[in-house]
């Protein structure tokens, strides 16, 4: 199976949107989907200390995919409570923030404290960051990086674990260490990286043609499975 590099990663996604058609909220609702179903897999709620999720949410799409997550989460015995900072005025997130709301669950542009986050839930979603990042973290995120860097909860991140670098994977020793990564449509070659972690792979959405374009050679999906558990 091969791992992606930043500009591979672009292109992938550039194709499924120009040349296969894909619209944004599509994909994106395939990938939060499937990583809920990952979610699920990994860590049923009753394996946790309690059901509620955190779930942090970035600016771009990949804040997008932890959004779509939450809701499906909610549907799946979960309790998600959504961290969303920085908002933009695009429609499609503006109406997965309303969706998100209408189902009861909790979006807010507060960052939590450690010790709340320590003591009120059980598993923490990384949303922040996709593949387009570049070091360093900007500086209205840190805080809740530091809270992420510190945490005893496991933390799930979406495709990318929010800080790396996106090939050469953490920078520093502080850097997060995710309990798991979901990676989206193909990993990325910072996942070479995870030290005892479950790696998933979600977004059953690639084309046969542009999986072999890329010379991807994905894994193959279980019967009507969303993921597949590559570790």
């Amino acid at each position: 199976m091969k791992y992606l590099n930043q500009q591979e990663a672009i292109s992938v996604d550039e194709e499924l949107f120009n040349e296969y058609k894909f619209s944004v909220d599509q994909l994106m609702e395939l990938a939060g989907l499937s990583c809920a179903h990952a979610i699920a897999d990994a860590y049923a709620p009753d394996s946790l200390k309690t059901n509620k999720v955190l779930i942090c949410c970035g600016p771009g799409n990949n804040g997008g995919d932890g959004l779509v997550a939450a809701r499906h989460l909610s549907l799946m015995s979960y309790v998600p409570y959504v961290y969303y900072p920085k908002r933009t005025d695009k429609d499609l997130f503006k109406n997965l923030q309303r969706q998100a709301e209408l189902m009861g669950i909790s979006v807010s542009v507060e960052c939590p404290s450690a010790g709340w986050v320590e003591a009120e839930f059980g598993l923490i979603v990384d949303a922040l960051f996709g593949f387009s990042f570049k070091p360093p973290v900007r500086e209205s995120f840190r805080p809740i990086m530091e809270v992420l860097q510190k945490t005893k909860i496991p933390i799930v991140s979406v495709d990318i674990p929010s800080g790396w670098d996106v090939e050469q994977g953490p920078q520093t020793d502080c850097d997060i260490k995710p309990d798991c990564l979901i990676s989206l449509t193909a990993p990325k070659l910072c996942a070479k990286h995870l030290l005892n972690a479950k790696h998933y792979l979600g977004g059953r959405f690639v084309p046969k043609r542009l999986e072999e374009k890329y010379a991807m050679n994905l894994p193959a999906y279980n019967a009507r499975d969303l993921f597949v558990r590559l570790n």
